[in-house]
Order: C-alpha cells, then structure tokens, then sequence
C-alpha cells in the first residue's frame, strides 16, 4: 500500500510540530503532491523530519502528513568493476586493455542493499509525485543522489534542498527556496565525469602497471590524483637526500650607549654570511672595543590584514599545525561539528568568502561564539559596534559558488564538547571573529651602525594595535611566533660602544620534509609553492583534488604502502619511491596535469565545460597511456618486504630478517627471543632497505648524509655493527 493511503487510514491531522516556511507549507496544504525527501545519512534525515513536523518512522524512512523522508548510507550505489563489461576483465592482462566502457554501468553497495530496496520502492511509489534531493550540498551529494535516482528508474520531477548547515531555521529557509534539480545538471555532470575519469584513468593504470612491472602480491596502484601528490613527496625526498649541508658564519655585535643596548648583524651588499672562519674572525677582532655610529635609523609603519575566513583545506592545515591533526581527522571533527551538534556550516568548501544574504545574520553568529569564555570578550566588542565591519575580504558574493566559508551557526555550545571537536570549533569561532577586527599595526624600525669601516643591522618592532591578532596570543600557527626585539631610542650620528662581539658558526639545511599541513597546501596550489593565501585562493580550482578529496588521498597512499607518516612528517617508502622511479616523466605523474583536469571539472560545474569533451580527453590519455606501458622496458619491481621476503640472515641466529614498520628485524624473535634490529630512524636519518641490506652482508655502510644532532645540525657517518651485532655510527675522522 502507498506510504500516503497508510497515512490516510492512520488519520491525517494537520502538523503539530515546528513551523516550516510559508511555500512549503502551502504545497502541503493545498495540493495533492506527496513529497519524498531524500537525506545521505539516517541522522540528516532525522533533521529534516523534526522540522516538518509530526511523523512516525517507517522502515528506512520517517512518514509525516504528505510527506516522507528517507535516506542514503553514503553511497548506496557505486561504479560497477571491470568484469560487470565482461569476462575477459576478470583477469588482469595488457591484451584486455584499456578499458573503456561506453556507458558505465552502477550498481547496489552488497552492503547496503536492504536500505537501497526502502529507497528504490519510496521512489517508484505512485503516490509520490515530487522528490527533493537534501543530500549534501555539493559534487559528492549530486552524485549520490543520481546514482540512486537512475537506479531505481525514477522519472519523477526533481526539487534541491541546497543548505549550509543543519540549524532548523536554516532548514526551513532551504525548504522555502528549494531549486529546481535541472538546475543542477552541471554540478551532476562533474560529479559523474569525476568518478567516471578516476575509474578510468585508475583501472587502467594500476592493471597496466601491475601486470607489466608488479609481482604476486605487489600491486601497483596508480590515480590521476594519488600519483601526483606521491611524486611531491618523493621529489622533496630527494632534494633533502642530494643537499649538501655548508658551513657559514656570521658575526654579531652589542652596542651600548649609558644603560641601553641593542644589537646588529654584520653585513656587506645585503649578504651576512661569510664562507670563512678566518674572515669572520678578522671583522670581530676589528670592530672589538671599537665605536659604531649610527648611519640610518628609520621608522616605518606595517599593518597586517586578518587572515581570510576557512575553507576546509585552511582548517586542515591549521589543525595539522597547531593540534598534530591528520587531515582526516579535523574533517571528521568538523562533519560531526556539522552534522551532530549543528555547530558550524557545511566543511567541504572551497570558499572563503559569506555571501550578502548572510550579512543580516552575522550578529547571531558572533552572539553565539560568546559562549566560548576565552572568545566572549572579542564577541562583546564586536556586538558592541554600532555597525559590523563586512569588506570585500569577508563577503564577496562572486567568490562563492555552491558554499560559503566555514563559520559557526547560531547555535550556541552546551556543555563539553569532544576534545577533537572542541579544539576544530576553536579555530573557526575564533577566526570568525578574527576577520571582523582591525589589522594588526607595527612600527618597524631598522637600524645600520658603521663601526670601522663595517657596518651591522638592526630590526626591531612594536606593537601599536594588535587588533586581530589579539585572539592569537600563542600566534596563528599555535606556537609563540618570535618577535623582533623592541630597540631603545637611536638617533642617526649617535655614537655607541661595541661592548661584546662574537662569531656564530651555522650550517645551510635541506628542505623540510612535507607535514600534513604543508602537502596540503602544495596540493591545493598544484605544487607550486604559495604562501599568500588571497593568491591560492586564485588557484583553488586547478589543482591536486578538491578540498573534500585531499584527505583522503593523503589515507591512500599510506593505506597502499607508498607513505608512512613519522611524527608530523609524510615520508615515501621504498614502494612509493620505486613507482614514481618506474613513472619517470609520464604525464600521469605530473601535477599540472591532473590540475588541469580539476579545473575543467570546475568549469563544468558552471556549465562552460561539456562533459563529452572532457570524458573523450580522459578516454585518449588512457588509452595513449596503456600503449606507452605495452612498450615500456625494465625489470619487475619486487615486492615490498613487508610481504615478509627476507632481506638477509640474521647475524645473531642466522634466521631471516624482515621488514617491519619500525625497523629491519629477526623474524625469529617471537619464537627465540632474538632482539636483532636495524631500526628505520637512526640519529633524524630514515635508512632504506638497500643501507639496511649493505649493513647485513658487508657489516657496514658507505658514508651517508642526513644524520642529525640533537641541536639539529646536519653531518655525516657511516653505520656499522659492532661485536654485539648493533648498528653504530663510524664517522671519518674515527671519533665516535
């Protein structure tokens, strides 16, 4: 029997529950649809039926009075395998390939067939005559919504709950201006195109790739966005391997004048390293005792402008920085945020900018932050102004698309929150608040003494309004940023006494490997180093992934053994490092490629991409791909040891000796209680399996580059075992 005749026969009352807006319920009231409303997650739905009022929960849906809603569990559907277009797919052969279906073929998640079933008979019921789409607002959410649409042969008329949080008045709201689904045929056509292009590119790749260079058990997985962001790491890897440290020196000065003191660097033409100890020495013995006299004294004053609101890869990194956050994590954090507590709009944007609709509300917003103690105060000031300070950094409607900034809702914190989502509603209440507070204003002063014939520089700084950085008093990035000093006052022509020189001796260092943080940014900008943030946000649509993406490539390339993340560093592994060797200079590796293709996937959203086009390029590279790897010459690569392949025998027990993911050890030890072990990490250096094979047969290793200090100064060493069968440093001097 239809949902709507059950309702009937139950007694149809009108709702006693909250009011909803005037259109909705008005196509309630007067008129015969029956809406079915169809929600991504059980507890979205649950949202939206509070807010229509009184109903009664079905199995798999929520019935009220002319309206039902039900829901997804994530995707319901997805892209069928290779062997759906036929036998000759199931196994993996370069004759088969590429593969290239002309229509793709979906089909139900085993998992989630019993809800699929609740969903597919809710559409077809004939007394629902209209569905709104309330998935997630954005690629994700269309594509969901389609497959599930098309699977079930619905050919109903289609409306589009398009929300940015799950308060009740924004439902309401969203229900008041529901949109039209054809509308939202280009953002359909790039959520297809994109996972239509994965598959492709990633089925193609990873079985060409496998079947020509892997071995049993080593498959190589290879993605237009994966590959890319592997490549950055590798890169940086070996830039940090190939660096040779060199030793500079600087010299330093302090000059006083009665009870004040500041002190100057040594320099000469903009350079204040010198080469040599010798010169260094020779300055400092010249300026020593001597008098400076002050050349320039000048006095200018900076500002700086808050930074911009978050979109969700900005709160990754910052969460990465400040908390030690995956970037997995924080949007787990934040979806909750979102979902559960109704905190915070929707995180999987791009945007850092409020659109003008949203003006009228921003003091709601602010009242709402002040529930936060450390927070209260900054929101006082601001609800204390007679008029909210909104430029154009703020609210820019042409630089939003489908979603706003992440900033809070109205919706005020009760009680504790998760630690977890705790500190990532931190971050956007206070950068909330941040944005609307003047910029920061220093005066910078910058000082050059002459003393015979040698000149030194002086910076310092004082604050004269913190303004927004007020609500950062351990600095943006979560640890206290070292400020320049404050000088006394200086005159030019003043003289002061050098009362202490001295010769510090430094080292040049190599890049820094990729934090979370960081890789994120080089994936939003391609791998093109930018730190303005206003230029990035120029770039957002060309590069490696999307904001709702990124992370979980990050959990993909560990997931398959290509990554391995040390403390806040993402390291590439033996695997990784062989795959991107294997690539070389294949397009697929490169990140302007896949961001070219992001780009194209944005416009299509827009409608000034065709989806034909695009997927007839992505069909082109497959297949030019494929034949490149048909010809392609070179030895199979082994398997990573992790698969327990030995790498030599034991010095102590002669059993075999194994990878693990702390180190090189006896595979005996379990059994015998053998400790052997070359661990991965020796004084900051990673050792790779070919450094820990050389230590097991030649019982040492050539001179390496990239131990550490504990004053993280690079040097060189080579490693050995001793008579105990333990890795030692050797150095070339033979001091120890």
């Amino acid at each position: 029997m239809p949902f709507a005749e059950k309702a009937c026969l139950r007694g149809r009352r009108r709702s006693t529950g909250p009011r909803v807006g005037r259109c909705f319920l008005a196509a309630l009231s007067y008129t015969a649809v029956m809406r079915l409303i169809v929600a991504e997650k059980p507890s979205v739905g649950r949202d939206i039926a509070v807010v229509l009022g009184r109903h009664r929960r079905e199995k798999g849906s929520l019935v009220g009075d002319g309206w039902a809603v039900t829901w997804a569990l994530g995707h319901l559907a997805e892209l069928a395998p290779p062997d759906a277009y036929g036998e000759e797919y199931k196994r993996w052969r370069l004759e088969s390939l590429p593969i290239l279906p002309g229509r793709f073929k979906v089909r139900v998640n085993p998992k989630t067939r019993e809800q699929f079933s609740v969903v597919k008979g809710l559409l077809r019921d004939p007394s629902v005559t209209e569905v709104v789409n309330a998935c997630d607002a954005g690629r994700e959410g269309e594509l969901i919504f389609a497959y599930l649409y098309g699977l079930s042969g619905c050919k109903k008329p289609v409306l589009r709950l398009w929300i940015s949080s799950l308060t009740p008045e924004a439902i309401r709201e969203g229900f008041d201006s529901l949109r039209e689904g054809r509308a939202m045929k280009p953002l359909e056509d790039a959520a297809r195109s994109r996972g239509e292009a994965d598959w492709i590119v990633g089925m193609n790749a990873t079985r060409a790739y496998s079947v020509r260079f892997g071995s049993p058990g080593n498959v190589l997985s290879v993605g237009r966005v994966q590959t890319p962001t592997l490549k950055l790491l590798v890169d940086r890897e070996k830039e940090i391997e190939a660096f040779k440290p060199e030793k500079f020196w600087t010299v330093h000065a302090r000059f006083r004048r009665d009870e004040d003191t500041y002190d100057g660097v040594w320099f000469k033409n903009k350079e204040n390293r010198l080469k040599e100890r010798e010169a260094a020495d020779r300055i400092a013995e010249k300026v020593r005792g001597g008098t400076g006299t002050v050349r320039k004294a000048q006095k200018k004053t900076a500002t700086e402008k808050p930074p911009l609101l978050y979109d969700l890869t900005e709160l990754q990194r910052n969460a990465n920085a400040r908390f030690g956050f995956t970037a997995e994590r924080t949007l787990r954090a934040a979806q909750a945020l979102y979902e559960e507590r109704k905190l915070i709009t929707y995180p999987r944007t791009s945007s850092r900018y409020l659109s003008k609709d949203m003006v009228g509300g921003l003091n709601r917003r602010i009242e709402a932050t002040a529930a936060l103690p450390e927070l209260s105060p900054f929101a006082e000031k601001l609800l204390a102004l007679p008029k909210l300070p909104t430029s154009k950094r703020i609210v820019d409607d042409s630089k939003v698309t489908d979603h706003h900034a992440i900033v809070p809702t109205n919706k005020k914190t009760q009680g504790d929150l998760p630690p977890d989502e705790a500190k990532v509603y931190d971050l956007v209440a206070r950068r909330f608040l941040a944005v609307f507070f003047p910029a920061a204003r220093f005066e910078n002063t910058t000082v050059v003494t002459e003393v015979r014939g040698e000149t030194f520089l002086s910076r310092g700084r004082v604050v004269l309004e913190a303004g927004w950085r007020a609500l950062y008093p351990d600095g943006v990035g979560g640890r206290k940023e070292k400020e320049p000093p404050v000088l006394p006052p200086i005159e030019v022509g003043q003289e002061w006494a050098v009362a202490k020189v001295g010769v510090k001796e430094g080292e040049t260092k190599p890049p820094p490997r990729y934090s979370e943080s960081a890789l994120l940014g080089a994936m939003e900008t391609a791998g093109k180093l930018v730190e303005d943030e206003e230029l990035r946000q120029q770039m957002k649509d060309s590069g490696l992934g999307t904001p709702a993406t990124r992370a979980a490539t990050i959990e993909r390339l560990i997931k398959v053994g290509y990554v391995e993340r040390e403390k806040k560093a993402l390291v590439p592994t033996e695997k990784g490092r062989s795959l991107v060797g294997l690539l070389g200079e294949s397009p697929l590796s490169s990140p302007e490629l896949t961001a070219r293709w992001e780009e194209r996937l944005a416009k299509m959203e827009k409608g000034a991409e065709r989806r034909p086009d695009f997927m007839a390029d992505i069909s082109g590279f497959a297949t030019a791909l494929v034949e490149g790897v048909r010809g392609m010459e070179g030895e199979k690569l082994a398997a990573p040891s992790r698969s327990r392949q030995p790498l030599g025998a034991c010095p102590k027990c002669g059993s075999p000796v194994v990878e693990t993911k702390k180190a090189y050890g006896c595979s005996a030890w379990k059994q015998t209680g053998c400790d052997f072990a070359i661990w991965k990490q020796v004084s900051g250096k990673r050792l790779s399996e070919a450094q820990a094979k050389q230590l097991l047969t030649r019982g040492r290793t050539a001179q390496m580059k990239g131990f550490k200090s504990k004053a993280g100064k690079p040097y060189a060493a080579a490693l050995k075992l001793d008579g105990d069968h333990r890795v030692r440093l050797e150095f070339e001097s033979g001091r120890k």
